[in-house]
């Protein structure tokens, strides 16, 4: 049994499109980054400490952990608090490219796989209009970065280098491979 140990829609349906059976356990770790973490290992280990979390609970399972978070000049975008954080996170990314990481663990008995994905994404500049009628759409809220590149915000992202289901939130094809490399039987 794999258990995804997080409630994220778009890693649910992610997970879904791929024909891989899953079970939801979201797990309740602090999202804090340590003084001087850099942004991989920072993704990398929240995605561990997600899956080492519900591990404790299921040990019997596969627990599959992620986070992803948005970097751009050196700093670490993750979900908005507020529309204002939002709007702000919106004018940094306006008319730039940044990169998006996400850290996945796969974790189970004798099992602690930890990698992490990278990609590229440029997006078109934004006028103050654009930022405010998005935030007021209430999509940018709970996405890393303020901004859902399945949604509304696909408008202004002109180029990707890398794996689309990344910036959604999981890297599939990773996700596959390791499950694939530690002989999980994870299809529907």
């Amino acid at each position: 049994m794999i258990i995804l140990a997080s409630s994220s829609p778009r890693r649910q349906e992610l997970l879904r499109n791929a024909g891989i059976s899953f079970v939801v356990q979201p797990a309740d770790v602090p999202e804090l980054p340590r003084k001087g973490e850099l942004p991989r290992a920072y993704a990398e280990r929240l995605a561990r400490e997600k899956a080492q979390a519900i591990l404790r609970q299921r040990p019997g399972d596969v627990v599959l952990g992620a986070d992803t978070v948005v970097i751009v000049d050196e700093h670490i975008l993750e979900k908005p608090l507020d529309s204002a954080d939002a709007a702000r996170m919106l004018r940094l990314l306006s008319g730039r490219k940044h990169e998006v990481i996400t850290g996945v663990c796969l974790a189970g008995a004798g099992l602690e796989d930890v990698r992490s994905e990278s990609t590229l994404v440029t997006m078109n500049s934004l006028s103050e209009d654009d930022i405010r009628s998005y935030v007021a759409t209430g999509e940018p809220m709970d996405k890393a970065g303020a901004y859902a590149i399945q949604g509304i915000a696909s408008r202004w992202i002109s180029r990707i280098e890398g794996d689309y289901c990344n910036v959604v939130g999981l890297p599939v094809s990773l996700v596959w491979r390791m499950l694939q490399e530690h002989g999980a039987r994870p299809e529907t």
